[in-house]
């Protein structure tokens, strides 16, 4: 359980290591982290499913170090596995992509055998590297070449130099064996940090230093037991750190609260499922928003989710909707997602439409069969990933929104409520 000084997963920086199998991943992330991180072996793939390990690393800061199965892994479950490494990549921040030295007798005779260099050849090894790493580069995820296993020649030269002329950009040379390279390799994942890495904020510029916040919490049977779920800890955190004053109440308690109040919270933030009950009993210079919707522009889209709620109306009931959320908790008896926005949408279209849910990272390639997407808050997932669905809902041209303002739209206070 993450406590307020702790750093949850979904916001730590994911630095994924890719590579082809028995490329050293393993080795270089054991060197990097200066831990025992992963299982290190001759046998190639040796790492099946991509190994998640939340770690401090200086001077990057508190991130989830990804280990991936190789992307050539020709195994029996290896095309599973190559899926679960793609997976990781759309997680992933901060790419390393490792390249290998293969210069053996096979390159010298490719090279003596035709107008290809020895370079040129040695460069035909890793064209999966290169591949990825114009995969990383489309999405706009920061990427840094490796060159591993330079303990293994004495000369590297040519090959960083073809795949500098290949990419453009010269590949850092590094040795998880003897360490050399790894402190080098630190500096520069540092420079390359994505430009608005640290900078997100859940509230923005909603509230400020000695504004009164007033939280809204049912404690239903939703709540972890003697515990807040993760995007009440960490807005509680967040307006902490801003120095504001804080209150945090039940729905049962609202207007109590309000009456010992000698003024109105600058902010009421509430749960999504009592929207319409706070919004009728909120003092009128109160700004409303809920914690689905905060999380909805701190880690995907909001002014996309929102033009998706719009879409909500054109539903017929034949439509079909895909609720997606992030947590794969047991369903619950007034869970929101399987229950409660299924019966609201049903309430207006009708018991034909058909609405299926999808938990964790079981989101489908092909959304063309929805006309709706609905996300959860997504506290669970890094920013990253949440918009690589969004990128998939775009180019498929299927409309998205999320919890909170699917239900601030259903209510009718979409066009009421703040957002960041």
């Amino acid at each position: 359980m993450a406590t307020l000084n702790e750093t949850p997963s979904s916001n730590r920086l994911h630095i994924g290591i890719f590579g082809k199998t028995n490329s050293g991943k393993s080795s270089f992330i054991n060197a990097f982290t200066k831990q025992e991180v992963s299982i290190v072996a001759d046998v190639a793939g040796t790492t099946t499913d991509p190994v998640y390990k939340a770690m401090e690393i200086h001077p990057i800061g508190p991130c989830v170090i990804i280990d991936t199965a190789g992307f050539d892994d020709a195994s029996e479950l290896g095309e599973r596995r190559v899926e679960k490494t793609k997976l990781a990549a759309e997680k992933t921040e901060l790419a390393v992509i490792l390249f290998t030295p293969w210069v053996n007798e096979v390159c010298r005779l490719a090279a003596e055998d035709s107008d290809k260099t020895e370079a040129s050849a040695m460069l035909e090894g890793n064209e999966e590297e290169l591949r990825w790493y114009h995969y990383f580069k489309e999405r706009k995820t920061p990427v840094l070449p490796v060159l591993n296993k330079i303990d293994i020649v004495s000369d590297t030269g040519k090959l960083i130099a073809a795949i500098q002329e290949a990419i453009g950009e010269e590949p850092l040379p590094v040795s998880a064996k003897t360490g050399e390279g790894i402190e080098q390799v630190k500096e520069a994942l540092t420079r390359k940090l994505p430009e608005d890495y640290g900078s997100q904020s859940i509230t923005g510029s909603l509230v400020g230093a000695d504004d009164l916040v007033l939280l809204v919490m049912p404690q239903d049977i939703q709540a972890p037991k003697g515990r807040l779920i993760l995007p009440q800890v960490q807005t509680i955190r967040e307006l902490l750190d801003k120095k504001c004053l804080v209150m945090s109440v039940t729905t049962d308690r609202l207007e109590a609260a309000l009456r010992t109040l000698s003024q109105p919270p600058k902010l009421i933030i509430t749960d999504s499922q009592v929207f319409g009950y706070v919004y009728e009993h909120k003092p009128a210079e109160s700004m409303l928003t809920s914690f689905s919707v905060l999380f909805a522009a701190y880690k995907g889209d909001l002014p996309y989710y929102v033009e998706g709620a719009k879409q909500i109306d054109a539903l017929t009931p034949e439509s079909k909707v895909l609720i997606a959320e992030c947590c794969t908790h047991a369903p619950l008896t007034e869970d929101i997602g399987r229950v409660k926005i299924p019966r609201m949408l049903k309430k207006r279209f009708g018991e034909s439409l058909t609405v299926e849910m999808v938990s964790g990272t079981d989101f489908p390639k092909d959304l063309s069969e929805y006309d709706l997407i609905i996300q959860c808050g997504a506290c669970m997932f890094n920013r990253k990933y949440v918009l690589s669905r969004i990128d998939r809902a775009k180019e498929q041209g299927v409309p998205m929104t999320n919890y909170g303002v699917t239900i601030a739209h259903l209510t009718g206070i979409l066009d009421k409520i703040v957002m960041p």
